[in-house]
């Protein structure tokens, strides 16, 4: 069964404030690359969100699937420039795998796709499913934070806090703030204060260590070719860029 996604995805008035508050995307620029690099005609989008990612190389003429558990945001990706052009899917990867569709050699995450699956076995069923989806000799590249540079410690609403309009004029702020840390799960709120409401989503992230992420991929018959750093984040996120091989 899917889980539940956070209301800052699945809840209509967040999911709409979604690309007002995540700045430009440069970090899907090194997506974008690695796909062409890869030679990938065929791509998953998995945790897709608003579709930032799965435009971008839908207009690279890549055929594009992208699924993602909250509705809210597939709605909202559907009503993009050249969002008629790509499949979009309310699930994960396992709904994917179930479909009988055709293999993709290149599934990506990113953002907090990866971190966001904090059940160990969500995390392995999803490994699984795409080893079911990806063709032999394609690739899995999603990216995680790394555990020793302790990225919560920012998430205060000093260092977050932001305000924008929404499409009606409105104001709303938002900001983050970490209410647990229980290593490797941490807990934390984004609180959304419109001017009539106050809208908190509350998330839970799990920062996994490389030698973990590594068993786990090869657990599921994925090799890591490579862990490249996160031009958005420097020195603070790891990108895996792991190739599905043939289990025994």
């Amino acid at each position: 069964m899917t889980p539940e996604p956070d209301p800052v995805y699945a809840d209509t008035r967040l999911a709409e404030l979604y690309d007002l508050f995540d700045g430009p995307r440069d970090d899907l620029d090194l997506y974008e690359d690695i796909a062409a690099e890869l030679g990938a005609r065929r791509v998953l989008d998995v945790g897709c969100g608003t579709g930032a990612l799965a435009l971008r190389l839908r207009a690279r003429n890549i055929d594009v699937v992208g699924v993602d558990p909250a509705a809210a945001s597939i709605d909202v990706a559907r009503t993009k420039p050249g969002a008629q052009d790509i499949a979009w899917v309310v699930g994960d990867a396992t709904s994917i795998a179930t479909a009988d569709r055709e293999v993709f050699d290149l599934a990506v995450s990113t953002g907090n796709v990866v971190q966001g699956i904090v059940a160990h076995d969500d995390w392995g069923n999803t490994l699984s499913a795409l080893h079911k989806v990806v063709r032999p000799g394609g690739h899995f590249v999603f990216e995680t934070r790394i555990p020793e540079r302790r990225a919560w410690e920012g998430w205060t609403p000093e260092a977050s806090r932001q305000r924008g309009l929404t499409a009606d004029g409105r104001l709303v702020e938002t900001w983050n703030e970490v209410v647990d840390v229980d290593l490797p799960l941490v807990t934390f709120e984004a609180a959304f204060t419109f001017p009539d409401e106050q809208v908190v989503s509350t998330s839970v992230l799990r920062f996994r260590s490389k030698v973990e992420v590594i068993e786990d991929l090869e657990r599921a018959g994925f090799v890591v070719r490579s862990i490249r750093d996160a031009p958005d984040r420097p020195g603070r996120e790891w990108v895996f860029v792991a190739e599905r091989v043939d289990l025994p």
